[in-house]
C-alpha cells in the first residue's frame, strides 16, 4: 500500500494512565479521511517513547475491542487461582444472543473457560463474552478490573449485543487509554500477566481470521500482528492491537473509526488500514 506523507507539526503530551511520558512529537493530520468517508476517526499509534495520535483523547464506541481485555482480566484470575481453564460451563439456550458461532453449536452442552476466552478473541462469539463477565461476577467485577489497571476512562455499562448501540458515553473508551491498557498487558518485561498467559493471548489475537482488512492490513509483510476487532452496523469500525516489527519495540495500535450506518465495512476498514499506515510511516516503518 502506498502511504501519503503525514502533515507534521509540534506538540507534546504524556500519554495517560501509562506513568511514562510519550512524545507527540510528530503529530499529524487525518481529517481528509474523516471527510472522505464523512466520518470520525480517533488513532494513537505507540512504539517505545513515541504516540503517533489523532483524536486520541475523544471517546469512541469500542464494540467487540473489549474482548481483548476481557480475555486477559480471565486469564488473570486463573493466575491468583480464581478460575480454571478447564473448567467446563454449561450452554444454555439463556445465554444465546446474536452472533454464536462456537456457543450456538455448543448449546446444551459446555465449553471450557479456555474455549471461551478463544473463541471471544478470535472469532467474537457474544454470548461467550457474555458468560465470561458473568463467571467473574458480573458488569460491576468487570468494570472493577478496569479501575485496577489505573483506568478510569473505561466505560462498562452493558453487555452483549447492547453495548454496541452508539449515541452517549455508555461502553466507551478513548484510543489513548486503550494504549495504555494493550502496554501494560503485552509490553516486554512490563506485562502483570503470566509469561504462559500472555503467550496464550498473543495466540489467539495472531490466530483471528476476522479483519485482514484494517490493522493487518497496514503492517508490512512479513511483521506479525495480533488484534481484536469491533464493528457494528451503527457505525463503528474499530480495530485494536500489537504489530511486532522483526527488531525493535512492539507497535501498539488503537482505532476507531465512525461512520455513517451500514453493512458495508469495506470503507472503514480502508480508513482504518491507511490512518495507521501513515502513522507506522511517521514512525519510520514506511
Amino acid at each position: 500500500m502506498k502511504r501519503r506523507s503525514v502533515i507534521a507539526g509540534l506538540g507534546a503530551l504524556g500519554l495517560a494512565g501509562c506513568g511514562v511520558g510519550v512524545r507527540f512529537d510528530r503529530p499529524f493530520d487525518l481529517s481528509d479521511l474523516e471527510q472522505r468517508e464523512n466520518g470520525r476517526l480517533g488513532l494513537a499509534v505507540r512504539q517505545g517513547a513515541q504516540q503517533m495520535s489523532w483524536r486520541a483523547a475523544e471517546r469512541f464506541t469500542y464494540c467487540s475491542t473489549f474482548k481483548l481485555f476481557l480475555a486477559a482480566a480471565t486469564l488473570e484470575r486463573v493466575a491468583r487461582g480464581e478460575e480454571r481453564l478447564d473448567r467446563a460451563v454449561p450452554i444454555t439456550s439463556e445465554d444465546m444472543v446474536s452472533h454464536a458461532p462456537v456457543t450456538g453449536p455448543a448449546l446444551g452442552g459446555e465449553l471450557t473457560i479456555e474455549a471461551l476466552c478463544r473463541s471471544t478473541v478470535e472469532i467474537s462469539d457474544n454470548p461467550a463474552a457474555n458468560i465470561l463477565i458473568r463467571e467473574m461476577g458480573g458488569l460491576d467485577t468487570w468494570r472493577n478490573w478496569y479501575r485496577s489497571m489505573e483506568d478510569s476512562v473505561t466505560r462498562v455499562d452493558r453487555l452483549e449485543p447492547e453495548l454496541n448501540a452508539v449515541g452517549d458515553e455508555r461502553d466507551t473508551t478513548t484510543p489513548t487509554q486503550a494504549v495504555a491498557n494493550m502496554a501494560r498487558l503485552l509490553a516486554p518485561g512490563q506485562t502483570r500477566l503470566t509469561a504462559g498467559h500472555q503467550t496464550l493471548l498473543e495466540r489467539w489475537l495472531t490466530d483471528t481470521p476476522t479483519g485482514p482488512n484494517r490493522i493487518k492490513a497496514a503492517a508490512p509483510e512479513g511483521w506479525r500482528v495480533g488484534h481484536k476487532t469491533g464493528t457494528s452496523s451503527q457505525g463503528p469500525i474499530n480495530d485494536i492491537g500489537v504489530i511486532w516489527p522483526p527488531e525493535g519495540a512492539p507497535i501498539f495500535v488503537a482505532a476507531y473509526y465512525e461512520g455513517p450506518p451500514t453493512d458495508d465495512f469495506a470503507a472503514g476498514e480502508a480508513v482504518i488500514a491507511e490512518a495507521v499506515g501513515r502513522a507506522l510511516e511517521a514512525l519510520g516503518h514506511g
